[in-house]
């Protein structure tokens, strides 16, 4: 199916030509339309956690301090 697109297309155009898809093709465009989603708010959570003070030696020590917390809680 060749589409002439027009660079104004609206919300409802756009939204009445996916309803004309077969249903494969409406969970393919869902699954990429969440894909896209999921990629935009990663990088929103990553940049908001974007620092120059934290250092891998800084994390390595925290992912110790926990596994030491865990394998004491094992034991009990």
């Amino acid at each position: 199916m060749k589409v002439a697109l027009n660079k104004d297309l609206t919300f409802d155009q756009i939204f009445a030509l996916v309803k004309q898809l077969p249903r494969q093709e409406k969970i393919k465009l869902t699954k990429e339309l969440e894909k896209d989603t999921i990629e935009f708010k990663l990088k929103s959570v990553l940049e908001s956690f974007k620092t120059n003070d934290l250092s891998l030696d800084t994390i390595n020590q925290e992912v110790e301090i926990v596994r030491q917390q865990y394998y004491e809680g094992q034991k009990h």
